[in-house]
């Protein structure tokens, strides 16, 4: 199974679609608290139709609380506009974690600073855009790693 992690996301829609994804890919969605929403929302519900009560999803309070209570083997990417790799070059395997940043801000720097070397890219075009829509986003390398993991 593989694991969709949203750092403090924002915008209710954007969660419902991300867990949209993950039903429809088998991955689990961990949400780490401060919400920018709540739960209950209609946005979400409505994005995830009448999916949302079927999505495998976890709830953390906190970034420390989300690492103590994963496996410490597992892989764990960090989804960024701030470095060079694309996501595409990494070998995803079964039970990695794709860490996504809220919508206006992204990923703590100091998550970025403490993992250089599993911090992943989406390329685009210099120039063309800041950065994609978080659900865009999560289903790009969500895909990706399932294309991988099943090959």
């Amino acid at each position: 199974m593989l694991h969709v992690v949203l750092v403090t996301p924002e915008i209710p829609h954007n969660t419902g679609a991300a867990g949209r994804l993950c039903l429809a890919t088998g991955a689990r969605l961990h949400l780490i608290k401060p919400l920018g929403f709540s739960l209950d929302d209609r946005q979400v519900k409505r994005v995830g139709l009448d999916y949302w009560k079927d999505v495998d999803l976890q709830v953390w309070e906190s970034w420390d609380e989300f690492r103590a209570g994963i496996d410490p083997d597992a892989g764990v990417y960090f989804l960024t506009t701030k470095t060079q790799q694309p996501h595409w070059d990494v070998a995803f395997n079964d039970g990695d974690y794709l860490v996504f940043g809220c919508e206006t801000k992204g990923l703590p720097e100091s998550l970025l600073e403490e993992n250089p070397d599993q911090c992943l890219t989406i390329p685009m075009v210099e120039g063309s855009t800041r950065s994609l829509n978080l659900a865009t986003s999560v289903g790009i390398v969500l895909y990706e790693a399932v294309r991988q993991i099943r090959s």
